[in-house]
């Protein structure tokens, strides 16, 4: 615990039975409840998870009971309870799994098995319901390979349990290390991916964005839809926008880039990132109706869709000066490169008045 709230850690596992012994021993003690999740894993990573379980339960018996709080029903509280059974009721659109644990409420690892792979979004979805439902103050995530150092983990969740920061990640990029110890092809790729997903979630002073060492309050995790979390690579940019739309505010906290411990990356980054760049067109276009225009209007919507349209209508007056230009003995009407030019410039103009708009009424949320 830390300044007595309660501190779980969400650990999404496939294949990690020569990795996960060492996350698990090196869990700082200020940690709660370890919550692993072993996504139909193909090797033994379920009996290591079982054999650390049986050894911790004979030496670590004073870890704060925990559960779900009930809620009496009265006249005035009609709206909790009916938050509390959709809780309830929403765990068939989790994927299926089942807890391991035969006494998770006073058990410090929790290991949770799906019962199909789902993709390590869908396995962090399962662990946050689990600390959702036992009301933990802050619930971080550290992967199952030993990639993310336990020594930051409290650098991590100090501002959440001290600042009541809603959403706190790790920054690889801001050590002076990055560029010598990530490997270039990631680096870069996380660098691109990074600046479309500033303008996909709106947290424009963010960057690398795919580092999965991160925390997060309890009231975060009850103002998103944890279910609908995107459930392969592009994970923490979709939980970026989702936390965006319901206004949470941010933190990034450096944090050293871990690489060759004998951890094997999974991802492979040609299928990877065109993936997510589909998913960030998406939510650039979800964030902009559901927070600018369903939940609270704001001009930068307009001036978003006008610049769109704007280059949408250009496209034909393009084409058409381009075949000008290529045909031999053409020529290019004027009217069309006038109307082109101008389209052009309308454009941008709007992207840029509207993105300027975003940056500002987003800039509250970065603390």
């Amino acid at each position: 615990m830390l300044l007595n709230k309660t501190i779980a850690v969400v650990v999404p596992a496939y294949n990690e039975e020569l990795q996960i012994g060492m996350v698990i021993e090196s869990m700082p003690e200020f940690v709660d409840r370890i919550i692993i999740v072993n996504d139909c894993s193909t090797d033994r990573t379920n009996e290591v998870v079982k054999n650390y379980i049986e050894n911790d339960n004979e030496n670590y018996n004073n870890s704060k009971k925990i559960g779900s709080k009930q809620i009496l029903k009265s006249k005035y509280n009609e709206a909790e309870i009916v938050l509390q059974e959709n809780s309830t009721k929403e765990m068939k659109y989790y994927i299926s799994s089942e807890i391991i644990n035969q006494s998770p409420e006073n058990d410090r690892i929790i290991l949770i098995k799906n019962l199909v792979n789902g993709g390590v979004g869908a396995s962090i979805a399962r662990g946050y319901k689990w600390a959702k439902d036992n009301n933990i103050d802050c619930t971080a995530v550290m992967a199952g390979d030993g990639q993310m150092d336990p020594a930051e983990l409290k650098s991590i969740c100090d501002p959440v349990i001290n600042e009541n920061i809603d959403y706190v990640k790790g920054n690889r990029l801001m050590h002076k290390s990055a560029k010598y110890v990530i490997p270039k092809k990631r680096f870069i790729g996380n660098s691109v991916l990074s600046i479309m997903t500033k303008i996909a979630s709106g947290y424009w002073r963010i960057s690398d964005t795919q580092t999965g060492y991160t925390a997060i309050s309890l009231s975060a995790l009850k103002l998103i839809d944890i279910h609908k979390i995107y459930r392969s690579y592009g994970m923490p940019n979709d939980m970026l926008v989702k936390l965006n739309i319901a206004s949470c505010s941010m933190r990034e906290i450096e944090i050293k880039p871990i690489y060759r411990i004998g951890e094997q990356s999974k991802m492979r980054i040609g299928k990877v990132i065109p993936r997510i760049t589909a998913l960030l067109i998406r939510c650039f276009f979800r964030r902009l109706w559901f927070k600018y225009f369903i939940r609270d209007f704001h001009p930068l919507f307009l001036l978003y869709h006008l610049s769109f349209f704007l280059m949408l209508i250009n496209i034909p007056f393009i084409i058409d000066i381009i075949d000008k230009v290529l045909t031999p003995h053409s020529l290019i009407v004027n009217n069309h490169l006038v109307i082109s030019v101008f389209l052009f410039i309308s454009s941008f103009q709007s992207f840029f008045f509207a993105m300027w708009m975003d940056i500002q009424d987003n800039d509250r949320l970065y603390k």
